[in-house]
């Protein structure tokens, strides 16, 4: 009777491990879940990055499953705004923007900067800029980077928008109609500035980002999800650094990886990020020290003349925060 008893007991006991092991099991179980994060791009080769650090596994090794979303430039604020997206890539005064028309974005790290990567393709009789006047221009809508780029090359040479036409279109079909010999020029970026490079007989490249350098990325996420979500953040921050150690440590792997991410051969996709730098740790430190600033003070004066904005943010110091970066 007492072994009866005792073995009981013992089963009694064995049960109640069991439960209790089972109601902690969900806990540990979502404890190790990765964050979620939609992040809004596109394919310019600046953001490549991105594409490498979900392809190569480094997101879900900081304990984030990241969706990257192609939205298009022009509506990437208003997939941030919906909540359909958390954080976005994109152009600093693209930042400056959004924050100034009612869709605040806080930016966290520095991606690129163009050298090359951005330019005006226009046709082989064309010499200078004043050569555009009343020309039609493939461009991207307002709010965009190729909209913001031409109208700061047409500044830098007194003219405005309002001396060309405005064809809209977005990058790659901008790039795509002119070779096709639509339209008199087009403001495009890599990979598809290549497109004009590789057919000379459609065109030239008047200009460039290496001769009007305003073309920098930086990732931003909405300021009530970076205020919950910190270490989400930083472990973002922390895979674009990684993805950019393994382009160095294992390029040929990095560029494939990031070249199919835009259906493009590794080699190819190589040949147009020589025409950008991405930014390390140290280079994201030196440029929001001061550079960063400056040019948002600069690039204000273009949105407001361009019509893009209305009025310039009241504190640019908001737009970005430096303590992921350190």
């Amino acid at each position: 009777m007492a072994n009866t008893v005792a073995t009981a007991k013992k089963t009694v006991v064995v049960a109640v491990c069991i439960a209790l092991a089972g109601l902690a099991a969900p806990g540990a179980a979502s404890a190790q879940e990765a964050t979620k994060l939609a992040l809004g791009m596109s394919g310019w080769t600046g953001f490549a990055p991105l594409s490498l650090a979900d392809k190569a596994g480094i997101f879900k090794k900081n304990g984030l499953d990241v969706e990257l979303k192609m939205i298009p430039q022009k509506d990437r604020h208003l997939a941030l705004a919906s909540g359909a997206i958390q954080c976005a890539a994109t152009t600093v005064e693209t930042h400056v923007a959004w924050n100034a028309n009612g869709v605040p974005i806080v930016q966290i790290f520095q991606m690129d900067k163009s050298y090359g990567a951005d330019g005006l393709a226009v046709r082989n009789d064309v010499k200078s800029f004043a050569d555009l006047k009343g020309k039609a221009i493939g461009v991207s809508a307002p709010g965009t980077a190729p909209y913001f780029g031409l109208a700061w090359m047409l500044s830098k040479n007194g003219m405005s928008l309002k001396d060309v036409k405005l064809v809209s279109l977005e990058p790659q079909p901008a790039a795509q109609a002119f070779v096709a010999g639509q339209n008199d020029a087009a403001m495009t970026y890599e990979p598809y500035l290549s497109t004009v490079r590789s057919n000379p007989a459609a065109g030239k490249i008047l200009a460039t980002t290496l001769d009007y350098p305003m073309v920098m990325d930086t990732v931003g996420c909405a300021p009530t999800w970076l205020k919950a979500n910190a270490r989400a953040a930083q472990a973002l921050t922390n895979s674009y650094f990684e993805a950019l150690e393994l382009i160095k440590t294992d390029p040929t792997r990095a560029n494939e990886l990031m070249g199919s991410a835009v259906k493009r051969s590794g080699e190819a996709f190589a040949k147009s990020s020589a025409y950008l730098r991405w930014q390390d740790k140290a280079a994201n430190q030196k440029f929001f020290a001061g550079e960063l600033t400056a040019f948002m003070k600069d690039a204000e004066k273009i949105l407001l003349e361009a019509g893009v904005i209305r009025k310039a943010p009241d504190d640019l110091s908001v737009t970005f925060d430096t303590s992921f970066i350190k």
